[in-house]
């Protein structure tokens, strides 16, 4: 283990992003030029501002300035193309796209014509990230260029608004995304919600933070948006590695991460003698969540960073609900965690009715916190989820006598791989559209990096099976690449309920069988 500084001996603080390190009072004026910049495009109260980008600093600056003006910033999966990018844009018609180069050279034909475009060149630091061709990383010729754009205009002086969070979209059964928007909070509700962070996300005043998981996801997104705010350092990793990820740690003595299971997956993969090459005494607090974390998982965590790993269940929509320190998760393993003081979860059967401790049903919760949310443009949807302002994700699951949350498994076939939600009635829908595809099933499998793997299993439309390859490509012709499934099997005798639909429970149930886990 090497020697590393004491805290206060030359520690950054500010910004960082990869190569890029920026000061708080740089942040401030590059988010009130931004704001400018708005208010000239005519953006304010309500209007939404969509932000293309992987991670990188102008997503902050961005996402700071339209609050800035009381507009929505409208965070969208970079990894998305097609309708599917055109959908979301169009949805929350949004007014500007903010775009790295390399991605707007990618998805331009899919951005509609009435959006102006603000385009970001791609960092060197992204550039090795990904293995970008250096000459998609500029911004076109004739193209708004973001510093260039920033540089045209004084700081505004207006006073910023308290302008609503983020518009998270986020999809529901059918895979059609639905944007989360909520109302603008007071400011006693704002004042409140950054305390709660503080507390169940450890994203607190003078922390030194870093955020190795992607911006655009609900969680990293107000995390690290609050820690530019009140943290003495903000680390954003370009893309998570395992030893940069220490290195950072070590170098900038940061205190706290958010993160998701297969960080962890990954780290404790690495090398024999790897825990002692970094120096990770200045941690005091990760949180995770976004996807299920196997318990002996979590017990190596805690036996390499210490007694610092912790949990929260909750959603988009109903924010966190439960926490779980790593006490509590070594005394009751597998357990989310106990229900925080501003929420209350209750189990529910199919009929509506609570479930005692220990029945799995239903899991319903409501948090009184934040501020009430809608799902744009389709508030019948925002029913669909609601009993007596009670809403659910649709997970299934159980309190403990002691009012512990265990995950049981999910009302509904949403896979999450790697902390990414993938909806597989969409992937089902291409897979129909295939001339060799009579019937299908797409479901999640264990996956020991991922937690969940996608599986397709086709019934073919006729004696032949078809080619795995070209059915892959046929899905990445209308799909993002994380959502074409990596494994097929092909039936030709699938089981049905007795209304013709797939049984995909049954299918499903024997690949999780000898996993001993059913989520």
């Amino acid at each position: 283990m090497r020697a590393s500084k004491a805290p206060g001996e030359d520690l950054l603080s500010g910004i960082i992003c990869g190569d890029t390190h920026m000061s708080k009072a740089a942040f401030d004026a590059a988010v009130r030029r931004a704001a400018a910049g708005f208010e000239a495009m005519g953006i304010g109260e309500g209007d939404c501002v969509a932000i293309f980008l992987r991670n990188d600093i102008p997503f902050l600056v961005a996402s700071r300035a339209a609050a800035w003006v009381g507009a929505y910033a409208v965070p969208v999966n970079w990894h998305l193309a097609g309708e599917e990018l055109s959908f979301i844009l169009d949805d929350c018609d949004a007014k500007v796209l903010i775009v790295h180069a390399d991605l707007w050279h990618k998805v331009r034909g899919d951005i509609p014509d009435r959006i102006d475009c603000v385009i970001v060149e791609t960092s060197p630091d992204l550039a090795r990230a990904y293995k970008l061709d250096a000459d998609l990383c500029t911004a076109p010729a004739g193209m708004t260029e973001w510093s260039n754009w920033l540089a045209g205009f004084e700081p505004t002086t207006n006073p910023a608004r308290i302008g609503p969070s983020s518009m998270i979209y986020t999809s529901g059964t059918t895979g059609r995304p639905k944007g989360v928007r909520r109302a603008t909070p007071t400011p006693e509700q704002v004042r409140q919600s950054m305390d709660f962070r503080a507390r169940v996300y450890g994203c607190r005043p003078g922390g030194r933070l870093v955020v190795p998981g992607p911006l655009y996801h609900s969680a990293p997104n107000s995390y690290a948006l609050q820690a530019a705010s009140i943290g003495e350092l903000l680390v954003i990793m370009p893309r998570f590695e395992t030893e940069d990820f220490l290195r950072l740690i070590e170098a900038h003595r940061l205190t706290g991460a958010i993160m998701v299971p297969i960080m962890f997956v990954r780290l404790l993969r690495q090398r024999k003698g790897f825990r002692r090459d970094y120096d990770l005494s200045s941690l005091e607090f990760i949180i995770h969540a976004a996807a299920p974390c196997p318990a002996d998982v979590k017990r190596e965590m805690i036996a390499w960073f210490g007694p610092v790993i912790n949990e929260f269940y909750g959603s988009t929509e109903s924010g966190a609900v439960t926490a779980c320190n790593s006490e509590q998760a070594l005394a009751r393993p597998g357990t989310v965690g106990k229900i925080i003081p501003e929420a209350d979860v209750m189990i529910l059967d199919d009929k509506g009715a609570v479930l005692p401790a220990g029945e799995i049903g239903e899991i319903y919760s409501r948090f009184g916190l934040f501020e009430s949310f809608e799902y744009n443009k389709r508030p019948d949807e925002r029913a669909e989820i609601d009993i007596d302002g009670y809403i659910t994700s649709g997970d299934m699951g159980y309190l403990d006598e002691d009012g512990f949350l265990f995950i049981a498994d999910r009302v509904r076939d949403m896979v999450i791989s790697g902390g990414v939600n993938i909806y597989p009635a969409e992937i089902e829908a291409v897979l129909h559209s295939h001339p060799m595809v009579r019937d299908c099933a797409v479901f999640g499998i264990p996956d020991a990096e991922f937690g969940e793997a996608l599986l397709a299993v086709i019934e073919p439309d006729g004696d032949t099976n078809p080619d795995p390859g070209a059915i892959q490509a046929f899905l990445r012709e209308h799909l993002a690449g994380f959502k074409v499934p990596r494994n097929y099997e092909f039936a030709h005798d699938l089981p049905r309920e007795d209304s013709g639909k797939i049984f995909k429970r049954r299918i499903r149930d024997a690949f999780w069988k000898e996993a001993g886990r059913q989520v």
